[in-house]
């Protein structure tokens, strides 16, 4: 805590703190995580380099608008728990956010302080604050009165649990349904321990229980309940199921025994246990040479992971080069220093395998960037003559996802685009009344806060859509009432 505000020539003296990590050797080979997190005399020192702009232009950048100087103010003061009860206020999942969401092309992107020098480390001060208030009580919600109206969430992921936290806050009675056995969407299947432990996101999921959001899990809907019985049961339907069906390259050799898709691969180890295999129950292979197709943070995910269950080599192969990965930096500088290969401008043609069908290797071409494509970004062209494998017994594709058509085959009336995501106006209702999407099923693979952002701005017009026909609801039933001689309702 500071005796006095500090001057802004006092504040831009101030160097950005370095995250703490974890020994690069020693957590190679381990699924604890790598960020250690800021002790509370960084977290102060940081919060100090926030020049509390007049426009705070970082708050734009936001996809959840959190009130990002007051939550630092209160830290430069000392009050903790005045910045945890800002951020909650905001922000349904900031230890998660502040664990995996992309501040450097976000609000730390938009950070004054970004023009001349570092931007205030705001996710890191978002994890600290969350993590500070697992530990410590703070009163973070207000309490509300019902409102009678029951919204059912499809989908535990980032986006229906936010959405879930922010309906249960104005007063509606929220149950959410997920498909596997335990929620968090891809923040449980997708994103790896040593980046989002477990316990931190069945955290979050346990104060949005405490208030009052229920969740239901190994319920497919399309399956277990159609999408018709929720709107007869329920005042409104949000669906965030994501887009959780993985893409191959349509090469030769992917169904060569040791593929796998990314998804299945991390969901097998992150969900599933599988690095604790026999003592659980569902194997992956431990592959002695491993190579993840992709470059975005899933790929990145994958290879790390892949060190971890004990490979001698893991490569990232990706068509373009380093400055042109997807993956966020921090996620390609830890790999970096665990020993990952990068295998840049290099384009697989084909999986080979043995006469068993078990995968050998991967053939490539190297690359070079032409114009851009249809993305914008510089196309990779196939340098001839430069063919060749690289040997390998694992390969994990991390290409993309798409639409997941189990949900939508259920529903015909629900309006798909003709790659097969819902189709929703500027409120996030779909053609169906009293429907809402958001999140990837609706805008394609993106990343968690994106969902995140989706489902607070919808739980507002569902909040909206609940009190609009409220009224109607209301007067229809005090006409059908008097009309019966039961008197006012």
């Amino acid at each position: 805590m500071t005796d006095r505000p500090l001057s802004k020539r006092e504040r831009l003296k101030i160097d950005r703190q370095e995250m703490p990590t974890s020994d690069a050797a020693e957590r190679s080979r381990s699924f604890t995580e790598v960020n250690v997190g800021f002790t509370e005399q960084i977290a102060l020192l940081e919060a100090q380099r926030c020049l509390d702009c007049k426009r705070a232009t970082c708050v734009d950048g936001c996809p959840v608008s959190v009130d990002i100087p007051s939550f630092m103010g209160e830290i430069e003061r000392g009050d903790l728990a005045a910045a945890a009860r800002i951020l909650f206020a905001d922000n349904s999942l900031p230890a998660v956010t502040g664990r995996v969401c992309p501040q450097e092309t976000q609000c730390e992107a938009l950070c004054v302080r970004g023009r001349k020098g570092a931007p205030v480390a705001i996710g890191h001060l978002e994890r600290f604050i969350a993590d500070w208030a697992r530990g410590h009580h703070h009163d973070d919600v207000a309490a509300v009165e019902p409102s009678g109206r029951r919204v059912a969430v499809i989908g535990a992921g980032p986006g229906g649990l936010t959405a879930a936290g922010e309906l249960s806050r104005r007063g509606h009675a929220v149950t959410v349904f997920e498909a596997l056995h335990l929620p968090g969407g891809v923040l449980s299947y997708g994103i790896p321990e040593f980046r989002l432990p477990n316990e931190i996101v069945m955290d979050e999921v346990r104060r949005l229980e405490a208030l009052g959001v229920q969740i239901e899990c190994n319920v497919v809907i399309g399956r277990t309940y159609t999408l018709e019985d929720l709107q007869a049961g329920f005042d409104a339907v949000f669906v965030s199921v994501g887009a959780g069906l993985p893409m191959f390259l349509d090469i030769p050799g992917e169904g060569l025994k040791g593929v796998y898709s990314a998804n299945e691969y991390l969901t097998r180890i992150n969900l599933m246990q599988s690095y604790a295999f026999p003592d659980a129950n569902t194997p992956v292979l431990h592959g002695d040479r491993v190579v993840v197709i992709g470059g975005g943070n899933v790929a990145i995910d994958a290879v790390r992971t892949a060190l971890r269950l004990g490979a001698h080599e893991a490569t990232i192969v990706y068509r373009r080069g380093r400055n042109e990965l997807p993956a966020r930096v921090e996620e390609v500088s830890h790999a970096d220093e665990e020993g990952v290969r990068f295998q840049l401008q290099v384009s697989p043609l084909a999986i080979e395998g043995n006469d068993e069908r078990w995968v050998t290797g991967v053939r490539c071409v190297d690359t070079e960037l032409g114009e851009p494509d249809e993305s914008g970004r510089r196309r990779p062209m196939p340098i001839e003559g430069s063919e060749r494998v690289i040997p390998c017994d694992t390969v994990v594709v991390a290409v993309g996802t798409r639409a997941n058509p189990l949900l939508t085959s259920a529903s015909p009336n629900l309006a798909v685009t003709n790659r097969g995501y819902l189709i929703a106006d500027d409120r996030g209702m779909t053609n169906l009344p009293g429907v809402f999407a958001g999140g990837d099923i609706v805008r394609g693979s993106a990343t968690v806060i994106l969902a995140m952002g989706d489902g607070k701005r919808i739980a507002g017009t569902i909040d909206e859509y609940l009190h609009a026909t409220a009224v109607t609801i209301d007067s229809h039933r005090r006409r059908v009432m008097s009309e019966k001689g039961l008197g006012t309702w």
